[in-house]
């Protein structure tokens, strides 16, 4: 079976209101990393730096992301640049993890990438990544 039958009859399924398979990772896809396997999973790489490949940081779709970045603050305080870089591959949740750019002209670290993994339904990450801070 294709991958576009696959999503319309996963899509269709939905909207019936009949459950896809819950070990099929396109559902998973739309409805997001479930909370206890996220709990499971975050558990075993916590001791990675935030914000890496080994340890992406969980947000709620693209807003999600945006909203993260737009709470981030370099060193220095200020407001960081940050421009979305590309996919880069499965991470540890299982999920495809995104890659941002992050800039901090006259602060340390100028630049870096955090990597951000987005199908964390109603999550908000409340911890930074090494050399930044976030505000609520």
């Amino acid at each position: 079976m294709n991958l576009f039958m696959l999503a319309a009859i996963t899509t269709s399924l939905m909207a019936i209101g009949e459950p896809p398979p819950e070990d099929d990772w396109l559902s998973e896809m739309f409805n997001g990393v479930s909370p206890e396997r996220a709990a499971e999973v975050a558990a075993s790489v916590a001791h990675h730096p935030l914000g890496s490949p080994e340890n992406p940081v969980r947000a709620d779709m693209p807003a999600g992301q945006q909203a993260y970045l737009a709470r981030l603050r370099c060193a220095d305080g200020r407001r960081p640049r940050f421009e979305r870089e590309g996919s880069f591959g499965d991470g540890p949740y299982g999920m495809i993890m995104d890659g941002y750019r992050v800039e901090c002209p006259g602060s340390q670290p100028a630049t870096s990438t955090i990597f951000m993994d987005m199908y964390h339904p109603d999550h908000v990450e409340t911890q930074a990544p090494a050399g930044f801070t976030i505000v609520p």
